[in-house]
Formats: C-alpha cells, structure tokens, sequence
C-alpha cells in the first residue's frame, strides 16, 4: 500500500503487507510481514501476528472476510501503517533526512540514540590520541583538544547548555562560532580558520557515519589570511654569525640556531638527531635522512661544511646517540631577547631558521622548488611554495639571466618618430 501524504516530499516512500508463506506454522497460518520502502531501498519488519494465506488479498494488502481473525490482522496493518507513516514525518522533521532502516528501527523500538556534537569531537580526539606517535603528531592532537575546549565554551555560552543536538546544526550556528571567536575571544583571522577547519572535520566525520544528511558549512565562506613567513636577511644572518658571544650557553644557543637556518629543521626534528640520522652516500656525501614529526614524511638533507663543523663543535655533549645537548622550547625564547640585542637584529624565533633555510639559504641561491620541497619533508610542492617566498634578490637574478638570454634576440623594426603628442 502506496501512502499519499507525502507527496510533497523528495523521498519516494511506500509502506507494503504480505504473507511469509514459506515459513508456515503447524496450524497453517503464516507469519505477516511489512516492508518500508524509502528511495528505492527497502527492510522488512514483522507486525508479529499469524494470517491465513488462503483469506489474504495480496491486491489490497488485506484480509478478507468477517473473521474474528481477519479483522484483527486488518486492525494490526492499520495501527502499523499509521505508525510508519508517523515515524517517517518525525524522524524526516527532527534529523533532516529519512531512510527505511531508519523507521524500521523505531517500529521495533530501536530509534537511533540522538547524537551530540561535542560528544562526537570527543570521540574523534579519543581516536586521535591513539594515534599521536604513530602517524599522527601530538602538537595536532593539541590543537583538535583546544577547539574541542573553544566550541564546548560558545555552546555554553549561546545556548546555555553542555551539548549541541547534531541535527539542529545549521548555518546559522557556524556563522555565530566564526562572531564568537573573532568578537569575543578576540581571534585573529588564521586562528579562527584553524578552529573552524577542525569543526568541518568533525561535521564531515558525522556525514560520512550517516549521522547528518545537511552539511551546516554550506553557504559559509572563510577566507584564512595568507601565511607570512618571517626569515632573515642576509646581512642579519651574517651579523648573528660573525658576532663574537663570550657567554657560552648563548653561543650554544646561537650555534644550533645557524644549524637549523642551513638544513631547515623544525625545533622538534632537531631535537630527536642522532648518529643514525647521518648517511653517507657513495660519494662520501653526509646527507641527514630523517622523518618529520608533525608530517611523518622523510626529508633528506644534504650537510654543508658549517652544519658539519658545529656537529664536531659540540660532539664532547653528545648522550645517547643525540647529535645536540637539547633546551627546553621554553628557555630559547629569552635566549633570542638576548641575541636579539646582541646582534641588532629586530626579532628571533627558531622556526625562523626553517623559513631562512628555504628562502636565503636555497632558493635564493638557485635551488628548485622540488628539491627544497625533498629537504624541508614537505607532502607537497604546493607547501613548500608558502614557506619559500620568492625574495627581490631571486627576481633580480633570474632577470639577469633572462637578459642575458633574450639580448639581441628580439629587435624592434625602426619607424618615423612622432613629431607631436597625439
């Protein structure tokens, strides 16, 4: 039996009885069975009663006669019915989509628990963890904790609750967290587009597991500040290493720093360096062969003579295979005020080394974006693109070359010159 009260809706949807004849009991009757069909997908369900199949009419879906039986048959496909044509208008209004599986379980009781938004982002982060060391670093694994903590904070604050229905996400929602965290946290642009980039995640998580139909970031357009990548000039970095620094634990600091702007290691990577990580080719080349943390991808980078001489500089400190006696990340800070002053240089951070190694360092120098891309353990040239900005110093090289190249080359046919402005 075809119902008619949806016709409005995009689901096609129909509701049929029948007779399970090839199950039938010592008494002859038969077990009558439902199916819910909803977009071409179909369940089964039983209305748990027994019918006559010689009195069944498959046509109208119904029994036949005045029998105390059929008629009590006839009142269970009714009340059924009613029921699934109930389920199917409710679980379509409250969760914004419908499948069979869907009413079938709420005829027999077993209507989808409703799911929470920080409870699925819980999930996620749980998993997450598991993960960190593996192929997942722990310095995400924070920040996915942070935005869990920052969406926990707007759903208290906005709907004065703990928890968010994952079906009542809307656009609506998605723009006040983009107010919330610019207005009254005080964000900056690229911090908001982090935030809401791992709530996207977890909306899409939630769509993938059929648990929400309507993506709420439709229609929401974030547009993240392009990333500036602060590096060293030439004469700063010159000036860091030409200075003379009597305080050895400074000059400790400085040297490592120098390390890191000729082979573009990030803090955490030049941590973990040791002896294994040094190869040497057939050619006697030292290369470092090493696995980023945060990426999990290799990088190969070839030693220069300066990064080889402060290994020996400092192999006296070396413990447990570790190439460098390493700082905590929370002392370098004051380390750099100091260099700072020292060699008038205006500001100092660590991963500034990382971006001075892929601009002044190589590209400057003529090295391809794909190579740069193989040393800094990039997933992509694309990345490498962002951090390696193209200094003046290149343009002015390459359109050296460039001229050297087309001179004489091109020549401009001689004509009359004009005696008058136009």
């Amino acid at each position: 039996m075809k119902t008619d009260k949806n016709k409005g809706q995009r689901s096609t949807y129909s509701v049929i009885f029948y007779i399970k004849k090839g199950n039938p009991k010592k008494n002859g009757l038969c077990p009558l069975m439902g199916r819910i069909t909803i977009d071409g997908i179909s369940k089964a369900f039983s209305l748990h009663v027994d019918a006559d199949p010689a009195l069944w009419d498959a046509g109208e879906n119904r029994m036949t006669g005045k029998s105390r039986q059929s008629l009590l048959v006839n009142k269970e496909i009714e009340k059924y019915l009613q029921k699934t044509d109930r389920y199917y208008n409710e679980i379509l209004s409250n969760q914004g989509y419908i499948t069979a599986e869907l009413v079938k379980n709420t005829l027999e009781g077993r209507g989808q628990k409703e799911i929470y938004l920080l409870k699925l982002f819980k999930e996620h982060n749980e998993e997450f963890s598991l993960r960190v060391g593996v192929d997942k670093a722990k310095g995400t694994y924070v920040k996915y904790c942070r935005s869990y903590d920052r969406l926990s904070d707007f759903i208290q604050y906005k709907y004065d609750t703990k928890d968010f229905m994952l079906h009542r996400l809307t656009l609506s929602f998605i723009e006040d967290y983009d107010f919330y965290l610019r207005n009254d946290r005080n964000m900056t642009n690229n911090t908001v587009s982090d935030h809401m980039t791992h709530l996207k995640k977890i909306i899409t998580r939630a769509m993938r597991q059929g648990t929400l139909k309507k993506n709420p970031f439709f229609g929401y357009v974030h547009q993240p500040t392009e990333m500036v990548c602060h590096y060293l000039q030439p004469d700063e970095l010159d000036r860091i290493m030409q200075t003379g620094i009597p305080d050895e634990a400074l000059c400790y600091v400085r040297d490592i720093f120098v390390f890191a702007c000729f082979t573009g290691l990030a803090y955490v990577d030049f941590c973990k360096l040791s002896e294994e990580h040094l190869k040497t080719d057939e050619s006697s080349k030292i290369w470092i062969c090493t696995e980023r943390e945060k990426s999990k991808t290799e990088c190969y980078i070839p030693l220069m003579k300066l990064p080889l001489q402060i290994i020996e500089k400092y192999r006296h400190l070396q413990k447990d295979g570790k190439l460098f006696k390493t700082l905590p990340s929370g002392s370098l800070p004051n380390y750099f005020r100091k260099l700072e002053t020292l060699c008038n240089v205006k500001h100092i951070t660590f991963h500034m080394a990382r971006h001075t190694f892929a601009t002044q360092i190589t590209l400057s120098q003529g090295v391809s974006i794909a190579s740069i891309s193989k040393m800094l353990g990039h997933t992509s040239v694309s990345t490498t693109q962002i951090y390696a900005k193209i200094t003046g110093q290149k343009v002015n090289e390459d359109m050296k070359v460039l001229s050297g190249q087309i001179n004489g080359k091109y020549v401009l046919a001689e004509g009359n010159r004009l005696q008058e402005s136009i």
